[in-house]
Parts: C-alpha cells; structure tokens; sequence
C-alpha cells in the first residue's frame, strides 16, 4: 500500500479516499484519527471487522499533538480517587515500556519538597469538594503516602524501581541548582514517549497492513447524515458521499460535540481546557536536570513540570478552560508564568523569551465540569450511546481518553462495538 505524507494533494491520499467513495458501506465507522480513534481503528481491524477510519485534517494533529510526551500512570489523579484510571495507566505505563521502547523510555521524575506537614487538611478537602480552594503544597508526608500507594499499583510491572526519598544535603548533592530552601525531594519513575505521532503512525500502519477490510483517510471529515449514513466530505475535491456504518464511533476529542451535531444529534458531553507548552534551549537548566523531569505544585496549586527533550526543556503546562471552536495558543500570560516555574525550582537560572524554541497548545478531551476547578475535571474515559436521526444507526461517543491509555481504552470501546454487531468478547480472534 502506498503511503501518505498527510498532505493533500497526494496520490495515496486520493487513492484513500476513492476506496471510501467506491465501497461506500462498513460495519464500523470511526470518526476522528487521534491516538484513541487510530488505536480503536487498529483494535477493530486486527479482529477483523469491516471497519473505516476518517479524519479532518492530519493524522493526530489535534489534542494528541499537544500532549506533555508522558506515559504516565498519573500520580495525581490520586487526590482525586481515580484509582481505577491509575491502575489501569500504570499497566498501560509497563506495556509500552515493554512493547515500545524503541518510543517509550523510563523518566526518572523528582519533587521538590519544602515542608513535611503541609497539605495534610487541605488534601481530603479537595478529594470531597473537587475544587481547587485556597493553593495548599502538598508536604512531605502526604506525597510519602502518594507515592507509596503509587508503587503499590505499579507492583506487577517490575518495569520501574520503588520511589526514594532523600533529604536536603543529598538532594542538593545530586541536584545543587535546586532552590536550597527545599527540605526534601522524593523520586519514582514515570515514562516519556519520544516521537508520539511516529508511534500513532506505526498503530495506524499496524491496522492497516494487519486488517483485511480496513480503510482510512484523512482530510475527509464527516459534514452530515442523510437517511442513509453519514455525509462525508473530501476536503481535497470538495465531494460529498454517504458512507453507510452499523455504529459510528465518534472519537473526536475536545471537538466530540461537534460532531454529534454535525450528525443531527445535540450533546453537550465535553469541557476541555487548554493546555500549553514551551521548549527552551537553555543549556544551563539541561544540565540542572539532571536528565530527570521536575514536577511539582507551584504556589497555584496546579501540577506542573519541567523536563529535558531532545537537548532541550520542555515546560508546562497550563489547564485553562477554552472554547474549542478557537485555536489554542499558548499566551504571553502563559509563557510568564512558565517562567515563574523556572523560578520556582531554579532560581539561579535565568530563563527569557529569547531562548524560546517552540510552543504550542491543544485542547485536552475532558467531560464538561460546570464550575469543578479545571485541575480536578476527571481524566477518567467513558462511552456515550446515541443513535443517527432517520436510520437509527448508533453512534458511540468517545468522552475523555489521554495518550497513556489508548490500548485500554480501545479494547473497551471495541468490546462494546462488538456488543452492538452481536459479536461476543470469546469469539473473537
């Protein structure tokens, strides 16, 4: 199969497309090529199901081009009781440490730790009420108790050592640009993905090459539903064509809704924020890492993190609600405040708009949280049911899903295709 470059205009993107027009009919259409439609896509194909994948503009161009590059189990999700999400992204975490590591590395990951008490109130308060309060840093004994429950979930893997803790004179030794105010720093290992849209490329590939009737095209976006299927539109050539599906799979992310009404069905299931990056060449704050990512709560009380990529560092990010129908971009408010970050932990470094290299933004896929803080909206996935106007075709809406879950996450979305084409979970290849 020849390959496309994901511009418009190629031959192999036409080639896509006219598979589409001339055999306009699948048990499953998947709209939106992100990380969670292309893995669903992959999952479904590789069962051999007669499945179709469209996406609007460049594969994983949207929220999954925007992503911290972290593989994560997700630490903090801990204050907010999403132990199910945890253990589930800390096994993801081992799989694709195993599976992919020519993509997904260990990231030794440190936190700088300035009181020992601190948080222990304000903790449970925020685990009740969800909402963000008065900025309380989190102390030494309740990031003790995080981490240890974090190792706990992380026991079957044998993928990463337990967590450390060490105290001032030790912390400063290994990294002595560190702010010599801070008491402690505790250090575990997460993961970094180098190159995610290569690894979403090779899920795409897998699908493609593995599954006998799997089809995929991108610049071709859904506009519509007749009576038959969805409309599809060609965003090359301007055409339109129905393409007819037994369940349409929206996995369209922070632009779900959208879609659903583009369909002819109101939904109002998602509330995403923004969240922004920069990537400094400062020479000077690579070497203070120490190869390790910094990830901390700054006075705000919102968890960020510093980390080397690529010779450079990378910084973020920011969790601000926005409206999906603007594109993201990542504010001058925003870059100040990164620097305050900088700051925070190095305060000896000097960071400034010059040695900005790139910086970029997306939207996250959250569920919509009315007034919860942005910082506790769940990172948790769930599937929404609803059916086509005239033909009754169902639609199964993809609500959340972060990159470090897309295997799961498409197992279960396609657990419950399955259930909607009469194909039971034991029969399948």
């Amino acid at each position: 199969m020849a390959q496309s470059d994901g511009t418009p205009g190629t031959s192999a993107l036409r080639e896509s497309v006219a598979a589409l027009r001339n055999t306009p009919r699948a048990t499953v259409l998947v709209i939106g090529g992100g990380i969670n439609g292309i893995g669903t896509f992959r999952e479904l194909a590789l069962n051999g199901v007669d499945v179709a994948l469209v996406e609007r503009g460049d594969y994983v161009s949207g929220a999954s081009s925007a992503s911290s590059h972290m593989i994560h189990g997700g630490i903090r999700y801990l204050e907010n009781g999403e132990f199910r999400l945890v253990n589930e992204g800390v096994h993801e975490r081992n799989g694709l440490l195993k599976i992919a590591p020519h993509y997904v590395k260990p990231l030794q990951t440190t936190i700088p730790i300035y009181s020992t008490f601190s948080g222990i109130l304000a903790a449970p308060m925020r685990f009740l009420t969800h909402k963000s309060g008065k900025p309380q840093e989190r102390g030494a004994l309740l990031i003790k108790v995080g981490l240890t429950l974090y190792d706990f979930f992380s026991r079957d893997g044998g993928t990463v050592p337990r967590h450390q803790f060490h105290g001032r004179k030790r912390s400063l030794s290994e990294l002595p640009k560190l702010d010599p105010r801070i008491k402690y720093t505790a250090t575990y290992f997460d993961a970094s993905v180098h190159e995610p849209e290569r690894l979403a490329l090779d899920v795409l590939n897998d699908a493609l090459v593995g599954g006998k009737k799997a089809r995929a095209a991108n610049y071709v976006e859904a506009v519509g539903a007749d009576e038959k299927g969805v409309v599809l539109r060609d965003r090359e050539s301007g055409e339109e064509f129905t393409f007819e599906a037994d369940v349409v799979v929206n996995v369209s992310g922070p632009w779900t809704d959208f879609t659903n009404t583009a369909l002819g069905t109101t939904t109002s299931f998602m509330g995403g924020t923004k969240g922004s990056h920069i990537v400094l060449d400062n020479p000077e704050l690579v070497e203070a890492c120490e190869g390790r990512e910094m990830f901390f709560e700054h006075s705000d009380g919102r968890i960020v993190l510093i980390y080397p990529l690529k010779g450079r560092v990378m910084v973020g990010t920011t969790d601000i609600d926005a409206d999906p129908t603007k594109p993201a971009v990542c504010t001058e408010e925003e870059i100040d405040y990164f620097f305050e970050l900088v700051n925070h932990v190095f305060p000896a470094i000097a960071v400034n708009r010059s040695q900005i290299v790139f910086k970029f933004s997306g939207i996250r896929p959250l569920p919509r949280h009315d007034d919860e803080a942005p910082g506790f909206v769940s990172r948790d996935y769930r599937i929404e049911p609803s059916t086509l106007p005239g033909k009754g075709t169902t639609v199964l809406s993809l609500v959340g899903g972060k990159w470090t879950t897309f295997r799961a996450l498409s197992e279960h979305l396609s657990n419950e295709v399955f259930t909607r084409i009469g194909v039971s979970v034991a029969s399948r290849p």
